[in-house]
């Protein structure tokens, strides 16, 4: 029986667009009528998920940068975990030598050093604020929760994330969280710390979690649930990594999972 559902959003939840369909939506109300506690987790900041509070009437702890801050609906910090500070001009250097360009998130600030490269349009539209803009890194070393690697190189990104992952071994989480972003957290703040966390807060085993995303950063929180579902617009190591493949965020993909393999079993 599934107590706690845990979803990615961007790729699952929500559509390339980055829109809520009425479905997904309706899935998550009968999630709550069923008495199915329902969460999400992201690469996004906590101000890039709180427009799905109240479609989705979320009263269970938003995980944002992949777990590195949890807070509540109301936007309240419960627990964060933060890059050591040493390690992120060292973190800036390596993805820099690679060629991807750099953002930086603390707080509530996501810091830029060229609004016009790849993707910070983009990513403006997706969490509904703008960059600040600083002309270096210098000094801005305390309290990152998240450095971000980004390139069209998709080789380039996942080149990365494993130079990234073998130089500072334990001391950082490195894993893309989309085909052109590679997230650089502390190495607490991932997706199974957050399924643990969950688990631990409402006292609910994991073989009664369910968990449900599309990128490899998901595939932990698949190892530290009984039910892991992976879009059908994931990549086979992904689709591989879990026990039951949905259709893709394009078609309701989200939706159809709950309908199909939470609700229906819940109800029979």
């Amino acid at each position: 029986m599934i107590r706690l559902l845990l979803a990615d959003v961007d790729g699952t939840l929500v559509t390339p667009e980055k829109q809520l369909t009425q479905r997904a939506a309706a899935a998550v109300r009968a999630l709550h009528e069923e008495g199915v506690l329902f969460a999400i987790t992201s690469g996004r900041p906590p101000r890039g998920m709180s427009m799905l509070v109240e479609p989705l009437a979320l009263e269970t702890p938003i995980a944002a940068f992949n777990g590195g801050l949890l807070v509540d609906p109301a936007m309240k910090v419960l627990e964060e975990h933060t890059v050591p500070d040493p390690l992120v001009p060292r973190v800036v250097e390596l993805l820099e030598s690679s060629r991807l360009d750099v953002w930086l998130y603390r707080g509530a600030d996501w810091l830029v050093r060229d609004p016009g490269a790849p993707h910070v349009e983009r990513e403006s539209r997706t969490v509904r604020f703008e960059p600040t803009v600083v002309t270096s890194f210098d000094g801005v070393e305390t309290g990152i929760a998240k450095i971000v690697g980004v390139s069209d190189d998709h080789d380039a990104v996942a080149a990365a994330a494993a130079r990234v992952q073998d130089t500072l071994g334990d001391h950082v989480m490195a894993a893309r969280s989309q085909p052109y972003y590679l997230d650089v957290t502390h190495p607490e703040a991932n997706k199974a710390a957050v399924a643990r966390f969950l688990s631990r807060r409402y006292e609910i085993p994991p073989q009664e979690i369910a968990t449900i995303g599309d990128m490899p950063n998901d595939v932990l929180m698949f190892a530290t649930s009984g039910l892991s579902i992976a879009m059908g617009n994931a990549d086979r190591e992904v689709q591989r990594a879990a026990r039951r493949v949905t259709d893709s965020n394009e078609h309701d993909g989200f939706a159809k999972a709950v309908e199909r393999f939470i609700l229906r079993r819940k109800r029979e």
